[in-house]
């Protein structure tokens, strides 16, 4: 497969850059984000299940419907720790992206569809 696009890339740096700006005019504090910007990662623990469960599992929690529902809701309902809760995942997921890692394939952990993890 071939690298990811350099503009992609910038990209979610971007998205990730904005979910920090945001996060900060949020008012939480930033203890909070430091506990909690690689929580997602805890879903990959699903792998001791197997390729397949570990996909759903990763999957779950690194994609954006949730994380921006959650931010909107918040928004809508003066939630500010709903909001904090939704930027730092948000900005976990696009470093992420940024990165290069993509949602995982069911074929093993380093199959995303960003391509493979390591060529």
């Amino acid at each position: 497969m071939k690298p990811l696009d350099p503009t992609i890339r910038l990209e979610w740096a971007i998205v990730a850059v904005a979910a920090v700006v945001f996060y900060g005019s949020v008012g939480v504090s930033w203890w909070l984000f430091a506990a909690l910007i690689l929580a997602p990662d805890l879903s990959m623990l699903g792998y001791l299940g197997g390729s397949r469960v570990g996909a759903i599992a990763y999957n779950a929690f690194h994609i954006l419907v949730v994380p921006v529902l959650l931010l909107l809701a918040g928004h809508l309902s003066g939630n500010a720790a709903a909001m904090a809760f939704a930027l730092i995942w948000i900005a976990h997921i696009a470093v992420d992206r940024a990165l290069g890692y993509g949602l995982k394939l069911s074929t093993g952990f380093q199959d995303t569809h960003l391509g493979r993890i390591g060529r």
